[in-house]
């Protein structure tokens, strides 16, 4: 017996815009930078909230939700822990997957592409616009490793909060950082009517975006 006998008659029919060959962007970056300036000014809930699927050298994989922090002509930049469990499997399967959505706006972007660390510079100075608090909290935080209680995570809080309490600029730890997908495949996903949604994928062949249509 099912445990959520109500969920299978959950549905939306959804109807908002269309998006069709013609009126997207020849550019995917910049098709995207559009979407995301909707989104924002639709104030969508968490517009940068974005799930990161990576796998790791056997291929087994792990998502969990990040935040985009730039768009770059390049990619598409985060920053998290690179001894962590998704630092780990970059490390070892250096590619990766962006899912982005946007229930407001009934659309999806679905990213994949390789995965790079961004240059130092780039990290130190988002490192240093962050809030103290986060900024301590990355030299506290073993991230994805076992811990035996949260009081070891408040207890190596207190401590740097303390080691630092005189630094006037906190600096950035050698094990966290920035990365950059850089794509090959994006999908742009709008939701339609009975299910006949609109999807619109460019891949990248050489230098150059090849788009096309595909089914729902």
């Amino acid at each position: 017996m099912s445990l959520l006998p109500n969920i299978a008659a959950i549905r939306k029919n959804y109807a908002l815009k269309s998006l069709t060959e013609d009126s997207v962007a020849q550019d995917p970056i910049l098709q995207f930078r559009i979407w995301m300036e909707e989104a924002l000014a639709a104030e969508v809930v968490e517009p940068t909230a974005m799930v990161l699927s990576t796998a790791t050298a056997a291929g087994r994989p792990s998502a969990r939700v990040v935040l985009l922090k730039d768009v770059t002509a390049n990619g598409f930049v985060f920053f998290t822990n690179y001894s962590s469990r998704k630092g780990s499997n970059m490390h070892d399967n250096p590619f990766a997957a962006l899912t982005f959505f946007w229930p407001e706006l009934e659309r999806q972007v679905r990213i994949e592409g390789s995965i790079q660390k961004v240059e130092p510079a780039v990290s130190d100075a988002y490192f240093k616009s962050r809030p103290k608090g986060s900024q301590i909290g990355a030299w506290a935080s073993p991230q994805s490793q076992s811990i035996s209680s949260r009081e070891v995570l408040e207890k190596a809080d207190a401590a740097y909060s303390l080691e630092f309490a005189e630094t006037a600029e906190i600096p950035r730890p050698p094990h966290w950082g920035g990365y950059s997908l850089q794509p090959d495949y994006i999908e742009f996903w709008q939701g339609r009517p009975n299910r006949l949604h609109d999807r619109i994928v460019f891949e990248k062949q050489g230098a150059a975006w090849e788009l096309k249509r595909l089914a729902p």
